[in-house]
Parts: C-alpha cells; sequence; structure tokens
C-alpha cells in the first residue's frame, strides 16, 4: 500500500529590504581660533589644576594696638572702619570741549578711624589718653600714636596688618541710652590720622 507524501510547508514571507543606514551625525561647530586639540589641552589643564588655595578671611576676629602696647583688652572692639587713603580731585572743563571735563588729582586724603566697643574702664589707656587731648583745653601737648589693626585667623594669628600714623582722637561719643533696649552700652572713638599703610 502506498504512503501518502505530507504536504510542504508554506515558505516565509518575503523579508522587508534593509533600511539604508542614517548618515553619521555632523560635528558640532568649532569657534574660531579653539579647535580639538586645544579643547583637550584646556580639559586636562583643569583635570590637573588644584584647587583655590586662598579664601578670603572673615572680618568678625580683629584686633587694634596703639604704640607699642602689645594686643590686650584694651584693643578689643566690636567695629573698625576708616582705614584706607582717597585721591582729592579737582574737575576741570575745558573750554571749546563740552563732552568731557579734566578730573586732575590734588591731594591723599584719609577719613577718620572709627572704633566702636563697649564702655570702657576708667583706667583704660586709650580712655586716659581720649581725656588728655579732648579734655584738657589743649594746654598740654598732643602726642599722636601708631595704630595697627590686625585681621586675625582662626588661632588668633595675624593674616593681614594695616598701620594708622600720627593718629589722634578727634571725637569720642557714647550712644544713647534707651530703656527699651537690652544692649551694652557702646561709645565711638574717632581719630584722624596722616597716612595708612597695608604691611602685609
Amino acid at each position: 500500500m502506498a504512503t501518502a507524501i505530507p504536504p510542504a510547508p508554506p515558505l516565509p514571507p518575503p523579508k522587508a529590504p534593509p533600511r539604508p543606514a542614517a548618515p553619521p551625525p555632523a560635528a558640532a561647530p568649532v569657534a574660531r581660533g579653539v579647535n580639538p586639540q586645544s579643547l583637550q589641552a584646556a580639559k586636562a589643564k583643569l583635570r590637573t589644576t588644584k584647587p583655590l588655595e586662598f579664601y578670603p578671611p572673615p572680618a568678625f576676629h580683629f584686633a587694634v594696638t596703639f604704640g607699642t602696647q602689645p594686643r590686650d583688652a584694651d584693643g578689643a572692639f566690636r567695629e573698625v572702619s576708616g582705614i584706607g587713603p582717597e585721591v582729592e580731585t579737582e574737575t576741570v572743563n575745558e573750554g571749546g570741549l563740552n563732552g568731557f571735563a579734566h578730573v586732575l588729582p590734588k591731594a591723599i586724603k584719609h577719613p577718620r578711624l572709627v572704633l566702636k566697643r563697649g564702655i570702657a574702664v576708667s583706667d583704660s589707656r586709650l580712655v586716659q589718653w581720649c581725656q588728655a587731648v579732648l579734655d584738657g583745653g589743649f594746654v598740654k601737648p598732643i602726642f599722636p600714636k601708631l595704630v595697627h589693626v590686625f585681621l586675625l585667623d582662626q588661632g588668633g594669628d595675624p593674616l593681614r596688618c594695616w598701620s594708622i600714623e600720627n593718629a589722634w582722637p578727634v571725637k569720642w561719643e557714647i550712644d544713647g541710652f534707651q530703656s527699651t533696649r537690652n544692649e551694652v552700652a557702646m561709645e565711638k572713638i574717632e581719630l584722624a590720622y596722616a597716612r595708612s599703610n597695608r604691611i602685609y
């Protein structure tokens, strides 16, 4: 008896033709004067550059000395301001030129050095100096002092120093008292001086 032949399996559907490959992305435009080599060099420099080793010191830790007086409680102040020179100028208008004016230097001037702190005891050397100048009626000569202002680090060592030459008190003011405020009684001392210089 003859054996039946099974039917052939159906043919698979034809495959879709492959899609054409997408073109490579265009290179990013490079600025004029910059090439890939210089960009790589700049990146390498950024990787090898050390972080900043200096940070501006805070302004709340400072000390003041007068003459040869060492740093002690008499030089502890809450606020110090008025350090730095300023150039006095004169404006000259030139005839026929209305678009600008000439600004010419005249002299170097300094503001007053302003010191603020709590009211000190009577035997303070700074208080005695102010009394001798402001309460003496100019009977005795005025003796100016060399003042140093130190900006300190967290260990109390000087980071910066300014010298204030030929300083002498011109104003000694006591802040007003108010019964509604719970604050320390403050005094303000203003010193005139001839020159300021940053030592380091």
